[in-house]
Parts: C-alpha cells; structure tokens; sequence
C-alpha cells in the first residue's frame, strides 16, 4: 500500500457514511441473468454537444441525449449564461430532444450564478465559456466538488487574459471562484499541466475556436490521464468543422473559426453499460446491449476487450453486443480503465484469481477518492484489496453480505449493485446518487433481473 491516502473512514467521507441516507437493498441474483438492456444516452457525449451548440454559429439539435442529474446541471449553466436551451419531442426512450440557440457574446453585461454540483464537466468545461461573455460568473458547487482538482483550468483561464479570483477577492485555487469575461479572448498559445484530468484539455479545446486567435495548448507534466476522453473531444470538434491538429504529442492546436450548428444523435453510454454486461460475468448468464456503435470514440467500448479478458464471450453482431459469462470470472492486468474501474473492480473482487489494475492514479480526485472507497468498500464485505502508487490490487477472497458506502459517487453505487448479484445480503447505501448520469438505473437493473424470469415463467423468488 502506498500510505500517502489512507481509505476514508466512513464518518470522513460525507456522504459515504451518513446514516440518514437510506439502504438499497441489492438484487440478489440466483440465477443466471438473460437480458437486453438499452441504456440512455452518453454523459460525456452529450455535454460536450451542449458546449458546442451553445458556441456554434446558428441553432443545433441534440437527439437522444442524456437526462441526468449532471446533463441538467449544463443545460442550466448554458442558460444561466445566456444560450436558449428547449425540450422537443423526441423519438428516444429515455426523454426528449434538445434544441439549443447559441449565447450572444456581445449581449450587454450581466452577473449570473453556476451551480456545478458534483459535474466535472460543468466546473471545467463552462467556466472558459464564462470567459467569452461580458459579465462575472460565479461557480460553486456540491461540498465535495471544493476538493476536486481546479487549479489548473483556474490558471489557464488567468494566462488568457482573463480576471479570475475568489468571490471574496484575491486568488482562487478551487472552487467556489469568479470569472469576469468582457466579451472576447485572444488566446494563441498556453502552456499547462493537465495530469489530474484531461478535462482540462477538453475544456480548452472546446472554446478554442471562439478564441480571436485561436488556440495552441502545450501540455507538460506527467502523462495526461484518460486520453481517449480527449480523442473524443478532437472527434467532436472536427465533426462541428473546426479544424484541430493533434499531431504532435500533447500539443494541440485549434484554428479560429466559427463552430457549426448541427442536428446530433448521441451514442447510448457505454460506459455505463458496463454494470449490466458485468451482470453477465458476476451471475454466469448473458447480456445483450442493442445499437452498439461499430465505431466510437467512447471508453466503454473497452468493454469488449475487457470482459473477454476476465473470461467472458463478447461478440458485436448486427449492432447487438453480446456478452456471456463462463464459469469463472477470471482475475487481469488491466491498465487505465478510467472511469470503468470501479465496474473493472467489482469484477475482480468476484475473480477466482488476483488482479492488478494500474494506470488511474487520477480517480482519487472523481466524484470521491475511488480508490480508497473501493478498497474500504471491497474489504468491508470481506475482500482482499489494497491501494497502490497509481491503482488497486485485489486478491480473492470470499465476501459476505454488507453494506456499501457510494460516497455521493454513482459508479461506486452501480459497483456494489454488481457485488450484491453474488453476494447476498448487500446493500447500497443512497442508490439514488446514479441520478448523476442514469436516473433509472434501478429500475433498468431490476428489470433486467426480470426478463429470464419473466419469459421462463418463474417468479424468480
């Protein structure tokens, strides 16, 4: 173990201990699963659109995006800072589509408050928006969203001219903070240090082409974390007709130019399908997640190497990806899993074999510090995990019932989801908190649990 960050006792971590927040009592599955599963539209997909709708250069449309808890805290930022954002019948599962007329940077001066919650994207990708307007803004958000890393999209912001301080005056290192746009940023070149998120770059990209000169941002430090999160981003602009040059390693630059509107259906959220095509290897059955994109820049798409590596059969066939568990989930080496490694995690505390996951150093500074809350919550149950330098090890062990903290984090609430298909007895404290990016994910892991059932005529009791 490192030492450095010791796991939170549960009192430390806020929410992660509070005994007011209620108890989900976690399916239990006894018997192998056989869903399809449809799951709602892509987080990161789907705010990135809405910064770009509301910076392009007419009216765009987004189809199927995602209704969350952190895609309401962007539309409400947008609009706080001047974009016209509309709900309009859609022809999607899971709510309506959005119509977005773009901010006016030259509209006349006003102040406005931004409530970021615990939305990463909200707190890096907006306040450079800020920046474009005339007019301070002021960002905040949930308790926690204080501890998490903002200093360097605060420097950034600053090197480009613009007036950046805390609310009560003097220099702003994390949020809460104010940022006093005039109307124009004249950009070029900017150097930074973005090895505690890549949000950072994505965040600088975004608004790079509404610069005056336009923007060329030089990465130094350790390796930026997440990098596919920052092709996504590249793919996205360069869909939009911005013209972005990656090139050369960690330099990108982005050329001035208008960002067209557009009309945009977002990808299903792979990486939060990952739960339920872990149901598949944590209870030996099989799941199947309908429009699989055969091409993506999204993460989740590891899945499909992933699981095979952890014993499972995957196959995408007809935009139908299948995966089924064998008869033990196998333990791996898995480097950079991102934000799928507390799904990678629970996995693995259910492997018949050691695993070892390295590469995600960064995940102490998400939601909540993941790898301190997935080594406190997998050991908690009886499991054998231990903190490293840049991730996790986890050795088998068996597990018994419980209760698992989430810490206001809805990846460590799906996580225990998964724990309590082959372990029973567990339960989740505040299942409410995967709002965050799926609000119905109770209702979608119950109904999966009840497709088998249900068509074989059993009542699964």
């Amino acid at each position: 173990m490192t030492g450095s960050i010791p796991a939170p006792s549960h009192a430390q971590a806020g929410p992660g201990g509070s005994p007011e927040l209620p108890l989900w009592p976690a399916p239990f599955a006894r018997r192998p699963v056989d869903a399809t599963v449809t799951v709602p539209g892509s987080k990161s997909l789907t705010n990135r659109f809405l910064v770009l709708a509301a910076l392009a250069d007419g009216p765009s449309r987004l189809r199927a995006p995602l209704h969350s808890r952190d895609s309401a805290l962007m539309i409400q930022a947008l609009r706080q800072l001047g974009a016209t954002i509309t709900e309009v019948s859609g022809d999607g599962d899971y709510g309506p589509d959005l119509l977005v007329t773009p901010l006016d940077a030259s509209a006349a001066e006003s102040d406005t408050a931004i409530d970021c919650g615990l939305a990463g994207t909200v707190m890096r990708f907006v306040p450079p928006i800020a920046a474009l307007r005339n007019g301070t803004a002021v960002f905040d958000g949930d308790p926690h969203a204080r501890k998490r890393p903002m200093g360097t999209i605060i420097e950034a912001i600053s090197a480009l001219g613009v007036d950046v301080r805390s609310p009560k005056g003097g220099t702003a290192s994390s949020l809460p903070f104010a940022v006093r746009g005039n109307g124009a940023v004249r950009g070029g070149h900017l150097i930074i240090d973005a090895s505690a998120s890549s949000q950072f770059v994505s965040a600088l990209l975004l608004v790079g082409a509404r610069f005056t000169e336009g923007l060329h941002l030089e990465h130094v430090g350790k390796p930026v974390p997440s990098l596919d999160h920052i092709a996504m981003t590249v793919a996205v602009l360069r869909g939009v007709g911005v013209s972005v040059d990656d090139s050369v390693p960690n330099h990108w630059v982005v050329a001035p130019g208008p960002i067209r509107a557009f009309d945009q259906r977002i990808e299903q959220d792979l990486s939060n399908a990952g739960p339920f095509l872990a149901a598949a290897l944590a209870t030996g059955g099989t799941v199947r997640i309908p429009n699989w994109p055969s091409g993506t820049t999204q993460v989740g798409d590891s899945w499909r190497s992933i699981l095979a590596t952890m014993g499972a059969t995957v196959t995408l066939d007809g935009g139908v990806l299948t995966v089924t568990g064998g008869q033990e989930i196998m333990g791996a080496e898995l480097a950079d899993t991102s934000e799928l490694a507390p799904t990678v995690a629970a996995l693995c505390a259910l492997a018949s074999g050691p695993s070892r996951l390295t590469g995600i150093a960064h995940l102490r500074g998400h939601e909540t510090d993941r790898l301190a809350a997935l080594v406190a919550e997998i050991n908690g149950l009886g499991g054998d995990a231990e903190e490293t330098s840049d991730g996790l090890i986890i050795r088998p062990a068996p597990l018994h019932g419980g209760v698992v903290h989430s810490y206001a984090d809805h990846r460590m609430a799906t996580a225990g989801a998964i724990l309590g298909l082959a372990v029973e007895g567990v339960q989740v404290e505040d299942i409410a908190t995967t709002s965050k990016t799926m609000p119905e994910f109770p209702q979608i892991w119950a109904a999966m649990l009840e497709q088998r059932s249900s068509e074989a005529g059993d009542t699964n009791n």
